[in-house]
């Protein structure tokens, strides 16, 4: 009597430990964790803050079908007098990173700012479509980033953030270039994140350094 007893109970027990994998592996996040935006919200580098950015972020992966992810932009904010400095490297989580065609870009925030898998191959767009990068036309390889090469912001009496994402006028960004491609073959021509200034912060002067007011969005979950 004992021995039959026994068995049912191991075997539930047995059954409740393969669901209870099969919920720790479901709600494990998968899929596009990386991808530069299709479009900005429409006024140049004023994103509307931090915040708008997320938004953006979030919307485009949303129409995408990747909307259950936490997304953040990699965009670093001065600090002023009203706000803390942001290094775009904390806001992003910890990786690792794919993006829509399941390519990995990067493992973690070490080797995202080091050597990454980030080109003009396997920089897409939340859609898994490629952008134009130097040579195309239009060439929109500038992507808004106001850091430096190590992901951190930009310290000192200089505007690299565009007023922190919110002008569209004068003022000027940072940006990388997500083809790693420039005018020549130096480290800043190189860079995915910090190449250089833009030459204003409205559309039209984005456009004209070489961009369209892009910028990368990553999965922080």
């Amino acid at each position: 009597m004992r021995s039959s007893i026994i068995w049912p109970l191991a075997a539930c027990a047995a059954a409740v430990s393969v669901l209870a994998a099969c919920g720790s592996m479901s709600s494990g996040k998968t899929g596009m964790s990386f991808f530069v935006t299709s479009a900005g919200p429409g006024k140049g580098a004023d994103l509307g803050g931090l915040a708008g950015a997320d938004k953006q972020c979030q919307t485009l992966a949303a129409a995408a079908g990747a909307g259950n992810r936490t997304w953040r932009a990699y965009l670093s904010q001065q600090p002023t007098a009203n706000v803390p400095g942001v290094n775009a490297r904390d806001r992003i989580g910890k990786g690792p990173w794919q993006n829509a065609k399941g390519v990995v870009v990067a493992t973690d925030v070490a080797q995202l700012h080091g050597a990454n898998n980030i080109n003009q191959q396997t920089a897409l767009t939340e859609a898994g479509v490629g952008v134009n990068g130097r040579g195309d036309t239009p060439n929109t390889h500038d992507v808004l980033t106001g850091s430096q090469p190590d992901g951190s912001f930009i310290a000192g009496n200089v505007n690299s953030t565009c007023g922190n994402w919110t002008q569209s006028g004068e003022g000027s960004a940072m940006v990388g270039h997500h083809d790693k491609t420039g005018l020549d073959e130096s480290v800043p021509a190189k860079s995915w994140n910090s190449s250089h200034m833009t030459r204003g912060c409205g559309q039209a002067a984005l456009v004209a350094t070489g961009g369209a007011g892009l910028y990368y969005c990553f999965a922080a979950d």
